[in-house]
């Protein structure tokens, strides 16, 4: 390992909503695992993001909690602050507050809230982000945060803009490893294109003090001796890539518990990422990746 390299950090994102018991049980589940942060995302039918991280606290010891992220979009900035501060202080300091620009359109419309242009939504994300710091910086703020200066702050980006937006207020900064399609889809960067845009980040980070940590969602995983069989009912979702291709996307983990452990290492080298997040639905087969790598 590169001797500027952080640790690897693992995530589990949670995206189904489930009575106390059944909440509390998955997430100790994922800290038995070994995963070091458990995250909630923020979309309509999905768990609640505060009430679900302070229940996975109480159930748990260990891992971090934190947002993943939350769409800007559906939050006043002082009510978020609220929000923020009692939840750091309810969890005992362990949140990271993950926030996005949303790019559902059909979310905001079910909430009767604007939606506005790519630029709009980007304008109302920095509004958050700096009345948050605004709002959670004096020490009179109640409730007050328990982590200080203030509670870490992860920033879902991809296009120019955000990166830069990343690059001047984000601790970490998530990669989506996809672009939004006109349509609202999500369609997945290349390599090469993953490769352009950590460059663009870079080169808006240059001043930066401290290094943000690199974190990358990744969308299908599977530990198999057959890959391809593995990846092909994806393909009618991914129009236009072969099994071939899949197999090459960043976002893709699928081969032999050797193949995915080196796939994983060769995520740090090239791009940076070290922090990894999961989907729910992978937690289990995940897990003996995370154990090997956990901390290393």
């Amino acid at each position: 390992m590169p001797s500027s390299a952080r640790p690897f950090r693992f995530g589990v994102n949670m995206l189904s909503p489930a009575p106390a018991d059944a909440w509390r049980a998955k997430c100790r589940r994922a800290e038995e695992l070994g995963y070091d942060v458990i995250l909630v995302p923020d979309h309509l039918g999905m768990p609640a993001p505060f009430p679900s991280l302070v229940a996975a606290a109480a159930a748990t010891a260990r891992p971090r909690l934190g947002t993943f992220v939350l769409n800007s979009g559906f939050w006043n900035p002082t009510l978020l602050a609220r929000e923020v501060a009692g939840t750091d202080a309810l969890t005992g300091g362990r949140l990271e507050l993950g926030l996005g620009t949303g790019y559902i359109r059909a979310e905001h419309d079910a909430a009767g809230l604007p939606w506005g242009s790519a630029g709009e939504r980007v304008d109302r994300l920095l509004r958050t982000v700096e009345e948050l710091d605004r709002l959670l910086g004096p020490d009179e703020h109640q409730p007050r945060a328990v982590q200080q200066p203030r509670v870490p702050l992860l920033i879902g980006a991809n296009g120019d803009r955000m990166l830069r937006l990343a690059a001047e207020h984000a601790d970490i900064v998530a990669f989506t490893g996809a672009r939004t399609t006109p349509g609202g889809t999500l369609q997945p960067l290349t390599a090469e294109e993953l490769d352009e845009r950590v460059a663009v980040y870079r080169e808006h980070a240059a001043g930066r003090e401290a290094p943000a940590e690199f974190n990358l969602l990744i969308q299908i995983v599977a530990v198999t001796d057959d890959p391809r069989a593995a990846v092909r009912p994806w393909l009618p979702r991914l129009p236009g890539l072969t099994e071939d291709r899949v197999l090459e996307l960043p976002i893709v983990l699928v081969g032999t518990s050797e193949q995915v452990v080196e796939r994983v290492r060769r995520l740090r080298e090239r791009f940076g990422f070290s922090y990894l997040t999961v989907l729910e639905p992978n937690m289990e087969v995940f897990a003996p990746v995370v154990e090997a790598l956990r901390g290393t």
